[in-house]
């Protein structure tokens, strides 16, 4: 993949975030991208939302604004492509595991109201992101041995 919209290095970090925060900013994120890209227009005040909501609940301190608004774009934009679901469920999916779930609906309710105008795809995307929460396959950790294992294995091969 050669081509520059891969070559970006904010969209290949959100793809394989390098660590458990970055990820749970990611998924608190794509939950709001998710419903602001829902029905067709992004609002600035739904991105604002997203960082605002994310700020005040103090939930990734180790990013700074621009980053998170970086993100947001970057995401919004992967969510406007036919994949869009792989998209969602991959950002999820790391992060299972993790006590977001009531964040995620909470933000994407407060991304739909935003614009003071909730618009009947932003409540299927909530419901989506609902039905996503509940029914994903957890992320499965690999205990410290087994991994070590694993990578002895593949070296000796």
């Amino acid at each position: 993949m050669s081509d520059a919209k891969h070559s970006n290095p904010i969209e290949i970090e959100i793809a394989e975030p390098s660590s458990l925060n970055e990820q749970a900013a990611a998924a608190l994120v794509i939950a709001g991208a998710l419903v602001a890209v829902a029905d067709r227009r992004v609002s600035p005040v739904e991105r604002d939302e997203v960082i605002r909501f994310i700020r005040a609940r103090g939930l990734a301190p180790h990013l700074d604004d621009e980053r998170l608004f970086a993100m947001f774009d970057a995401l919004a934009e992967r969510l406007e492509e036919p994949d869009f679901a792989n998209v969602v469920i991959e950002t999820l999916r790391p992060v299972s595991d993790m006590p977001l779930s009531s964040h995620l609906m909470e933000l994407s309710q407060r991304v739909a109201a935003a614009d003071e105008d909730v618009h009947p795809h932003e409540v299927q995307a909530i419901k989506l992101l609902r039905l996503l929460t509940l029914a994903l396959p957890r992320a499965k950790s690999i205990p410290s041995g087994q991994g070590q294992t694993e990578r002895q294995l593949a070296t000796e091969e």
